[in-house]
């Protein structure tokens, strides 16, 4: 499988000690196998004036040994994942965790519900009318370096510039 990932550099050989933490599947090598959507990412690096590139990886089809998750959607399960791993709290750690990306307007209702200003079932319900951007996260620094292969990197042009 072909997985995407933009940085502000080119990235031969990710490390997962860079990544922070916090985020919505836990520390880990953001990536999508969506191009389009890695390429629209590039704007915020370029909002801060820095430079984008485009990593491209494959990721081998067997990954037996790893562990593997999927959120088909934005639902309770996705919810609960997302703020035990934001908060740093315990929960289940699967080498590979994919789904839908906490973005700008999902993570307004994500916010909200982690604030107490609307109940879990008001977030569940705002939260079905979306539809996803998806994510693969690669939590596991052994996972990476046995199967995830660097192809190329390409640096985005600013076409707003």
């Amino acid at each position: 499988m072909i997985l995407y990932h933009t940085s502000d550099r080119r990235i031969e050989h990710p490390d997962i000690s860079f990544s922070r933490a916090y985020l919505d599947f836990g520390k880990g090598i953001y990536t999508t196998p969506n191009r389009g959507q890695a390429e629209k990412y590039a704007k915020r690096f370029f909002k801060e004036e820095r430079p984008a590139f485009l990593n491209i990886f494959e990721l081998d089809d067997d990954v037996e040994g790893f562990t593997h998750y999927t959120f088909e959607a934005y639902d309770g399960e996705w919810l609960d994942y997302v703020v035990m791993c934001r908060r740093n709290q315990p929960h289940n750690v699967y080498d590979i965790v994919e789904g839908g990306i906490a973005d700008d307007d999902v993570f307004n209702t994500l916010d909200l519900y982690v604030s107490d200003l609307i109940p879990r079932e008001e977030a569940i319900k705002r939260l079905r009318k979306k539809n996803p951007n998806w994510q693969i996260c690669l939590c596991n620094q052994q996972l990476i370096d046995k199967h995830l292969h660097f192809v190329e990197s390409i640096e985005l042009k600013n076409d707003a510039s």
